[in-house]
């Protein structure tokens, strides 16, 4: 094959555009690093900015929880000043005013042991013992190991002369707490009963804890069966 000459002028043009091309694909090269850059940039712009949403949305989350632990302090304390105010009536024998104020504890919290319990027994008191056994075994439906709830629903099988039934849950209160009205409770039931042994053995163990319920023994008519006794007048005279 025979090869022929390009014109001077048409092969400068032809160099001019080869140059032109380099000069485009530099260019485009050039940009597309820019923007791969740009675009690193603006990806960790972005992962930066979603880490801060991020942590401020844990700090918002850890306040969320700070906020609930503050107003179930808050419940907590107004659910304990309404009972000790019950509890305080209770002791000071307004047994109806206790009653209300214990009221007011299960309409606020529907799921309170203390409320049902302080009612139940300040119903044991001054209602009927049917009254009283539902609100309070409604309080260990609630919190079952509720030793307080377990004495009194002791002491009201002994209120209304359930004794059998009163030393069973006397002895229940005792599998879970050492107290001393639990002992005193039991001590009395036999001393209606003329058990000076049990008597003896179950005050003993009361007076071991606080001295203090010598003197009530010194009053109590349910140790009228027993008082002869020499056991039960060392006891209490010493």
């Amino acid at each position: 094959m025979i090869r022929t000459k390009l014109p001077g002028s048409k092969k400068i043009k032809i160099i001019i555009l080869l140059i032109l091309l380099v000069i485009t694909l530099v260019i485009l090269l050039f940009e597309g690093i820019n923007n791969h850059g740009n675009r690193n940039i603006i990806d960790k712009e972005n992962i930066e900015n979603a880490q801060i949403l991020d942590g401020n949305s844990n700090i918002n989350n850890d306040n969320n929880k700070v906020q609930e632990g503050k107003n179930e302090i808050t419940e907590n304390e107004k659910e304990n000043k309404l009972y000790n105010e019950a509890y305080t009536l209770f002791f000071s024998r307004e047994y109806n005013k206790s009653i209300k104020k214990s009221n007011e504890i299960i309409k606020e919290f529907p799921n309170s042991a203390k409320g049902y319990n302080i009612r139940g027994i300040a119903k044991s008191y001054s209602e009927s013992f049917e009254a009283g056994i539902k609100d309070i075994d409604k309080a260990l439906e609630i919190q079952p190991q509720y030793g307080y709830a377990i004495f009194n629903k002791a002491l009201t099988y002994e209120l209304y002369g359930k004794l059998d039934e009163a030393l069973l849950w006397y002895n229940k209160n005792l599998e879970i707490e050492n107290y001393i009205w639990t002992y005193y409770g039991i001590a009395s039931i036999y001393g209606r009963r003329g058990d000076v042994k049990n008597t003896i053995k179950y005050l003993s163990k009361a007076i071991e804890i606080d001295g203090v319920v010598k003197n009530q023994a010194k009053e109590e008519d349910d140790f009228n069966p027993v008082r002869d006794a020499k056991e039960f007048q060392d006891l209490i005279s010493n």
